[in-house]
């Protein structure tokens, strides 16, 4: 298919999206042109997983090391009961080719260490962090900074989220922000329904830079709590003496 033709089933697959005032068929082929790497493929890179696809997203990467358990089905929607003892990213391979066949979707089963990080988002436009423990994405986000990445940070615990997003020297990073826990710090309890509304925020804003719009939530740290139904902006600024992003990091 020749840049900026669309099929006919594209058109009807997009066309709630494509008369969005302000959309139209440049903006769906900027979208159909980005690589968005995510990683995890559990409560919240499955739904930004679905939704990207779902939006016509070209290339989608999705890289985890783990297997389907049955403590996952509560929120990880790509993942069903005959899933059980799976690859995470298998299982979400099938269930994204088979929502949009437009999407090339890349699965990675992988751990994300020091060693591979800067490979395995090399060439994405977007990297989604979407990772529950904070070793990995300490690295995840030191490799996003170096290789000058956005990164769209998003946690969930219990009933509240939080969403940011993260410019290479241009913003606060992950480390910024979260430099005082702990990288063995416990997981969390959390209601499924929390990883689809930050997913789902995080999707959002995905797509709103790959179509060249400002992104909201650069400088901001969005937190959501379920248990009031409220959302909070909290402007966050750079750590000059970031060890990642820092004028003089102490990592290379």
């Amino acid at each position: 298919m020749n840049a900026g033709i669309f099929t006919l089933d594209e058109l009807e697959r997009y066309s709630r999206q494509l008369i969005v005032p302000g959309m139209g068929l440049e903006k769906q082929e900027l979208i159909r042109n980005a690589r968005v790497c995510i990683a995890g493929a559990g409560g919240l890179g499955s739904v930004s997983a679905y939704y990207l696809a779902a939006a016509g997203v070209g290339h989608v990467r999705i890289i985890d090391r783990d297997r389907v358990e049955a403590s996952n089905l509560n929120r990880q929607i790509l993942h069903f009961t005959p899933d059980i003892g799976q690859p995470k990213v298998l299982s979400a391979l099938d269930k994204l080719e088979n929502l949009n066949p437009y999407c090339r979707v890349e699965a990675v089963q992988a751990d994300i260490n020091e060693d591979n990080a800067f490979e395995l988002i090399d060439n994405s436009d977007i990297v989604i962090d979407a990772l529950d423990n904070i070793g990995t994405r300490r690295i995840l986000n030191f490799a996003s900074i170096h290789s000058r990445i956005p990164l769209i940070y998003g946690g969930v615990e219990g009933f509240s989220g939080m969403v940011s997003t993260f410019f290479p020297y241009r913003t606060p990073c992950f480390e910024c922000i979260f430099s005082h826990i702990s990288d063995d710090e416990e997981r969390k309890g959390v209601f499924g329904m929390l990883p689809a509304i930050v997913g789902a925020i995080q999707s959002l804003e995905a797509i709103r830079i790959i179509m060249k719009e400002t992104p909201a939530l650069a400088g901001t740290l969005l937190y959501f709590s379920g248990t009031n139904m409220t959302f909070q902006r909290i402007a966050i600024e750079r750590n000059p003496h970031c060890t990642v992003c820092g004028t003089s990091p102490a990592r290379t």
